[in-house]
């Protein structure tokens, strides 16, 4: 019973988790994007300027979209869309709705559409880095990108903001230039944001440190922060003396009361400190 249990509640709290994401994007749009008259990039952005020409609900031309988007990513891109895109997909333009029974002419917040816009920036980040965090994603433009790198072999990256910068000069069909400027900024500094959400909170630091206490910082990072170590033999050119480096790779925490430790034992050592994104593998206990 226990053993069925656990991925029961698991399913449940990863359901609920992306339900909750879905919520903070929808609230974003409707209460932020909307009353900016920006089409900041987003499937949503570009619902709204269909708003203007085809007599349907932001929600019910935003649900269109992602249907149409989902089968064209089911047909060109196989099963890597997965349930959860199916889910965020659907779900989103419901949240929509919901929002327009309950705040039916909803204006504006702040009575500014480039406060509107820095909002909506911000919580749709927060929004769109849990999805992105938890392997999902809310469909739409990102259904998009993924045609345009499997068929044109345009990287992802440049492929997200090239359809989000379409999305974003489309609001010229509607809107005055101030609008366009908006949109296109909105949708740069959007990358920007969404960019730190996802990566600057999950930054380590790879630092290397050749001291003359090797030994005692070695005991340091192996048993007070738990981390792992590996030593590389450098020569110093200018007199081609041999020393030890050793290198080890640590949070925002970690590296705090690593630096603490070296400026106190070995204020002399010489230390670098590099930013890293992206490991593949890290010893936990053991170094090489």
């Amino acid at each position: 019973m226990n053993k069925k249990a656990v991925p029961t509640a698991a399913a449940v709290r990863e359901l609920a988790i992306l339900t909750g994401a879905v919520a903070i994007i929808a609230a974003a749009v409707y209460f932020f994007l909307v009353p900016s008259h920006a089409s900041v990039s987003s499937i949503s952005g570009l619902g709204i300027v269909l708003a203007n020409f085809v007599p349907l609900p932001l929600s019910a031309i935003t649900m269109i979209l992602n249907v149409v988007l989902l089968v064209i990513g089911f047909l060109t891109c196989g099963r890597e869309f997965g349930a959860k895109t199916v889910y965020t997909s659907i779900l989103l333009p419901l949240y929509l709705a919901v929002f327009e029974h309950i705040f039916p002419d909803f204006t504006s917040l702040t009575n500014s559409s480039e406060l509107d816009v820095i909002c909506y920036i911000l919580v749709v980040s927060i929004g769109l880095s849990i999805l992105f965090n938890m392997n999902a994603s809310s469909g739409g433009l990102d259904i998009v990108a993924k045609i345009m790198n499997k068929y044109l072999h345009i990287e992802l990256g440049k492929a997200m903001s090239i359809s989000g910068m379409c999305v974003a000069l489309s609001s010229a069909l509607i809107y005055d230039k101030k609008a366009v400027v908006l949109s296109v900024l909105g949708t740069y500094f959007n990358g920007i944001v969404l960019d730190h959400f996802i990566f600057g909170q999950n930054l380590k630091r790879r630092v290397c440190i050749i001291t003359k206490y090797e030994e005692e910082v070695r005991q340091f990072i192996l048993h007070e922060l738990h981390s792992g170590a590996t030593f590389y033999e450098a020569t110093g050119a200018y007199n081609m003396q041999k020393h030890r480096e050793i290198i080890t790779i640590v949070d925002k925490s970690e590296y705090q009361k690593l630096m603490n430790y070296i400026i106190k034992k070995d204020p002399e050592a010489f230390v670098t400190v590099y930013t890293v994104s992206d490991m593949r593998y890290r010893p936990k206990v053991r170094s090489f």
